[in-house]
């Protein structure tokens, strides 16, 4: 924060007019995540109302945790053994609260701040804006993309006194959002990068969307343009004084021209100024998305008062962003965070979070470079000593120079080079053992190899599963659901290929109430990497009735005969157990039928060892509409036959029915708790809410070679695929035993490269498979996405008759999985 506030003058800010009989505390830090306090005796926490979670649910965990300070709803009433203790400020609306306390610092910051806002590239023009302007700037900058009515407060509160410049982006998805954040943000420069379909369900028109995202720059100085956007260029000069508006184009009749020239390694871009001085930039990147962020770089940077030169030692450095912390598999059995991308303390916070959310290991390893242009070095450095401290980090590598003044003053152990040369050429990869290794810098050192180093080397076909989606899945489920219905996770079969361990880490952070795995191995694999969730196991054998007890996992009861089986072992054993009953309702699979509930009397007296912890069924038919007369009939003699058990025990287990497609079909039939299965990975079987839900993984891979072969020429094994006229095929790197099913030959399959659909030539081969580039331009190396956002798994499955749950969980375990928070 630029200054630290009293409660008393929190309270004025917000309109709270409660007197308080507490002595006034001083805060520093303002936050909305019970896991990221620091200075607790300085803190305001905010206590936000969400699908996911009601802040005020944590208020008296983090007074144990020693915060006193406390934003709340008027409504809010104090636990009774809290009474006195607490500093509450009431406010109608918390996020609103939130949003006066940022406005009130974004006031105190007299340095110029850029605001970024479009449909596309806000988050790349910052990113690589920051990293130009910090040739010159101390630069504070939106984490990740923190653009949201929340995520821009939060923003804000990362500016510090001695920031030179701020850049913050702004996003919106319905009328009315932007003007709040104006008021918040109150750029000095704009960037408006373009208009297109995103959000686009939250306006009536792209006119009104165009119109309501330029309310950002009411009251800015500049805006940056580029002319050939039609829409975006004639409303701004219809709207805005011409002295406001700084336009570029690729050709003249603009403030700046910036012609773009391409050669084989880098591109040019030809700069003329209005002035009519000229300048040549060389940058790395050749795609029209790259170029048109990377000129309204150069522009803000020049609206800035950048050199052209200092612009340029900015481009020298830049990269592809990659705005992901991205976890990706060690040697020996370590996970390696890799945030290489970032180097600024918000970016640092965020990564040792995410460190902090990742299951237990040996160590915790922070790779860190120098911070670039932080202006006051001694007061940045202190705070990161904090850091490293209260995340428990136990080894600390620098790489820098003015990083070593943090040698001698750290709570754990540190070495320290003067470069990344110096640090590769002693960096072992056995030095590392089951360990938790963040590698996080700046750009100029390169930290990528020690990346590259360090991680092991698999398959180069991967799976990338995006956790950012996954929450946003789970979290539409659970405004689908009441809040005290429990939800129940599937992660069997691998979480549906997903991987379950970090899958199940991260609903564990996540706050689900149960996880449900299919064979008992699945569920000791989760207990010993440090999932503590109850664990219900679907298909238990008697033979693992020792490894449900010393794990502390639930099975599937689901005959007569299993429970005495699983009754007598735990008599044997003088333990008792928490079981589900299986109860058959229709879908004749496993399960007690009607007439077997009679022998559950006799058997709950003879086993009092087993606990029943929920009753359940499976529904037939709960996707499609036809069914759902059965379906109802199921649901209705669940009923039945939970009230006969019940009647039998002196307590009420948990009723669930539905899966992922019940939750959207049969609202009325939510019982005590649901099963999320499919639908937290992205697919809606129904059909109803498919615009609503995200993909989380991405199937991908590379291609090998290109060959240009003549029209008739046949294409691989059995001479399958055959060339209708003269053209270019490539052979990419995935095959039948990567998962990629052999239906798809022949067209039956596509990929997309480069945005574009390329068809399966021939049969698909045990380790690569043949696609056709008709009009695409492609090269060796470029990557290919099987399938992910961009390529419906529905229309995929559908193709070779199948569903999308066998091309989720068909997936190799030799293809690496990497998961990354967007």
């Amino acid at each position: 924060m630029i200054q630290a506030l009293s409660t008393e003058q929190i309270r004025k800010i917000v309109g709270d007019q409660h007197q308080s009989s507490a002595a006034s505390v001083m805060i520093h830090h303002v936050i909305i995540d019970s896991r990221t306090i620091i200075q607790p005796e300085q803190t305001l926490f905010v206590a936000l109302e969400g699908a996911k979670f009601d802040g005020h649910d944590f208020i008296p965990e983090l007074y144990e945790l020693g915060v006193s300070c406390f934003m709340v709803h008027k409504s809010y009433q104090e636990p009774a053994h809290l009474l006195g203790k607490l500093e509450l400020v009431y406010v109608e609306d918390t996020r609103e609260g939130l949003q006066r306390i940022a406005a009130f610092q974004r006031d105190l910051f007299h340095s110029p701040v850029i605001s970024i806002t479009g449909s596309n590239g806000k988050t790349i023009i910052k990113e690589w804006l920051g990293q130009v302007l910090v040739q010159k700037y101390a630069v504070a900058k939106s984490p990740k993309s923190y653009n949201s009515q929340v995520g821009v407060p939060l923003s804000v509160f990362g500016i510090s006194p001695y920031h030179q410049v701020a850049i913050l982006e702004a996003g919106i998805s319905k009328v009315g959002e932007m003007k709040i954040l104006q008021g918040i943000i109150k750029p000095d420069i704009g960037v408006f990068t373009n208009i297109g379909t995103a959000h686009e369900e939250g306006f009536s028109s792209t006119d009104e969307k165009l119109r309501e995202k330029a309310l950002l720059f009411e009251d800015s100085q500049y805006i940056i343009y580029r002319k050939e956007h039609d829409q975006v260029s004639g409303f701004l000069e219809s709207e805005f004084e011409t002295d406001r508006l700084i336009s570029w184009s690729d050709q003249p009749g603009a403030d700046y021209t910036l012609t773009i020239r391409r050669d084989q390694e880098r591109t040019k871009i030809l700069l003329i100024k209005p002035d009519m001085e000229m300048f040549t930039f060389s940058v790395p990147f050749s795609d029209v998305a790259s170029l048109e962020n990377i000129r309204h770089v150069i522009v803000a940077a020049l609206t800035l008062g950048m050199q052209t030169k200092d612009i340029q030692a900015g481009l020298d450095h830049l990269k592809a962003v990659d705005m992901r912390l991205t976890l990706k598999s060690g040697y020996n059995e370590s996970l390696i965070i890799d945030d290489t991308y970032n180097n600024d303390l918000a970016g640092l916070r965020l990564a040792l979070d995410f460190m902090a959310a990742q299951r237990p290991k040996n160590r915790k390893v922070i790779f860190l470079s120098d911070f670039m242009q932080v202006g006051q070095p001694g007061e940045v450095y202190q705070e990161v000593a904090e850091l490293i401290k209260h995340y428990g980090i136990d080894l600390l590598v620098g790489v820098g120079e003015t990083i070593q003044t943090l040698e001698g003053g750290l709570s754990c152990d540190a070495v320290f080079y003067k470069d990344t040369e110096a640090l590769l050429s002693e960096l072992q990869e056995d030095s590392f053992d089951n360990d938790l290794i963040l590698v996080t810098g700046a750009r100029v050192y390169g930290f990528e190899r020690i990346v590259n180093k360090l991680q092991q080397r698999i398959h180069g076909t991967t799976l990338e599963i995006n956790l950012n989606a996954l929450t946003h899945n789970y979290n539409f489920y659970k405004t689908k659901i009441h809040p005290q219905t429990k939800l129940m996770v599937m992660v069997k079969a691998f979480a549906y290929g997903g991987g379950a361990t970090e899958i199940a880490n991260h609903l564990q952070q996540l706050r689900a109430d149960y996880l449900a795995v299919a064979y008992t191995d699945e569920g000791v694999a989760l207990r010993e990497e440090g999932i503590a969730l109850p664990i219900m196991v679907l298909n238990p054998a008697q033979e693992s009735f020792y490894l449900l007890e010393k794990h502390n996992l639930e099975p599937v009861v689901y005959s007569p005969l299993f429970y005495s089986q699983l009754g007598k072992y735990c008599r044997a054993h003088q333990v008792s157990m928490k079981i589900h009953l299986d109860l058959d309702t229709g879908m004749h699979r496993l399960g007690f039928d009607q007439q077997q509930l009679g022998d559950l009397k006799v058997l709950t007296q003879q086993f009092p060892e087993l606990i029943i912890a929920s009753l359940y069924t499976h529904l037939v038919g709960a996707d499609e509409a036809t069914h759902e007369d059965f379906s109802k009939r199921q649901l209705s003699l669940f009923a039945q036959m939970c009230e006969r058990v019940n009647l039998l025990l002196d307590y009420k287990p948990l009723r669930h029915a539905l899966n992922s497609a019940g939750i959207i079909r049969y609202p009325d039939f939510q019982f005590d708790m649901v099963r999320l299965g499919i639908g937290l990975y992205g697919v809606e079987v129904n059909g109803i809410f498919d615009q609503k839900l995200r993909a989380i993984s991405s199937l991908k891979t590379t291609i090998s070679q290109i060959k240009e072969l003549d029209a008739d020429e046949t294409v691989g094994y059995s001479r399958k695929g055959k060339m209708s006229k003269k053209g270019k095929i490539a052979t990419i790197a995935i095959g039948y035993a990567d998962g990629y099913d052999r239906r798809f030959s022949n067209g039956n399959g596509f990929v997309l490269i480069h945005g574009k659909r390329a068809p399966i030539i021939g049969n698909v081969c045990m380790d690569m498979c043949m696609v056709y580039l008709d009009g695409i331009d492609a090269k060796e190396g470029d990557e290919v996405l099987i399938y992910g956002p961009g390529i419906s798994l529905k229309e995929l499955a559908s193709n070779i008759g199948t569903i999308p749950y066998e091309l989720l969980t068909n997936i190799s375990s030799r293809v690496k999985r990497v998961y990354y928070l967007d």
